[in-house]
């Protein structure tokens, strides 16, 4: 339960700082000259939220990676083999996953007033992403499965897809749905 709350947080964290009114009063005191306060505003929330959700993923990845050791129960020469597989895994997920936050904010920026033409294509943006995250496990698996055997590459699989598909389910549980607030 403590993982699937650390999801939701960063997601309502991602939502209230793109859904949050973009401008605020100007102010002549406390702004460097040339500058507005929207603008001051809106580069202090966005190094906010970077920093904020560089936090969550490492603790996201923590955890996972804590859940797929005490699910994966592997004796000494198994993790040996197994945990570089899954580092490079994650890598490379996290680096799918940065597409998906731009996605989401840019998502989150524009669902009420979406062009057709806009709605496409974020929709095609999220299903290019699920491939490549489904091709993502796919090899992995056959790493693992080349590594450990099958029983024990069906196990990662299973796991992380089941921790995906908490992940995803609090991410879309989190997100309005696109042309409602028009």
């Amino acid at each position: 339960m403590k993982f699937q709350n650390r999801v939701l947080l960063a997601m309502l964290f991602v939502l209230a700082v793109f859904l949050a009114p973009q401008g605020r009063a100007q102010t002549d005191t406390q702004q460097p000259a040339g500058k507005s306060a929207a603008t001051s505003d809106a580069g202090t929330q966005k190094k906010n939220m970077d920093a904020y959700l560089a936090l969550m993923r490492r603790e996201v990845q923590q955890e996972k990676a804590e859940i797929m050791g005490a699910t994966m129960a592997l004796n000494a020469q198994d993790a040996a083999k197994f945990w570089p597989i899954y580092s490079e895994y994650d890598r490379a997920l996290a680096k799918l996953n940065d597409q998906r936050i731009a996605n989401i904010k840019e998502y989150a920026q524009n669902y009420a007033q979406l062009s057709d033409e806009e709605a496409d294509k974020l929709i095609q943006k999220f299903v290019a992403y699920q491939k490549q995250r489904a091709e993502l496990l796919v090899q992995t698996y056959e790493k693992v499965k080349q590594a450990l055997g099958g029983v024990t590459a069906a196990r990662f699989a299973m796991v992380e897809h089941q921790i995906l598909t908490i992940i995803d389910l609090q991410i879309a549980d989190s997100l309005p749905i696109a042309g409602q607030g028009m």
